[in-house]
């Protein structure tokens, strides 16, 4: 797969706010991140539905994943951020911003807060932060939110581009 971002697009490595730190997921977050997700799972399921993630997922499954994420980021092929507080004591969910074929996208972006911090609010302040930042820092045009700003059922009409 070709990157989805220009050659010449220096790929921001972190976004920082006073409530939370996004940098690029690696392997070496796997414990705090199998802790995140195993933590949220009821969460987790009703984001995407139909889905069974993180059902079955072990923390070796967990550290593949990572490093597929990992080497993914490296090739520009599609970006995964680890979420973790200021302090990176904890992690406190994960972004994935991915292209897509559909009709009039350039990017599709997904992310989750641990259910701990749901109550608080984290998942609309990281959606905010996350759309603002993808307008203001990275090239794309136009980027679907599924389950935010799309509906998955409106989602999954949505035509792919003919190639």
């Amino acid at each position: 797969m070709n990157p989805f971002v220009p050659k010449k697009f220096k790929v921001p490595l972190k976004l920082e706010t006073q409530h939370f730190r996004l940098r690029m997921l690696t392997v070496n977050d796997v414990v705090k991140d199998y802790d995140a997700v195993m933590t949220s799972v009821q969460h987790l399921k009703s984001i995407w539905p139909g889905g069974t993630w993180p059902e079955g997922l072990t923390l070796e499954q967990d550290l593949i994943d990572l490093g597929w994420h990992q080497k993914e980021f490296q090739k520009r092929t599609s970006f995964a951020y680890t979420v973790v507080t200021p302090s990176e004591s904890k992690v406190i969910g994960c972004v994935y911003i991915n292209p897509t074929s559909k009709r009039g996208y350039d990017a599709v972006a997904y992310l989750w807060a641990r259910q701990s911090e749901l109550a608080g609010g984290l998942e609309s302040r990281l959606f905010s932060a996350l759309r603002e930042w993808l307008a203001k820092e990275w090239p794309f045009k136009k980027v679907a939110f599924p389950g935010r700003d799309i509906d998955w059922k409106q989602w999954a009409k949505t035509p792919d581009e003919k190639r």
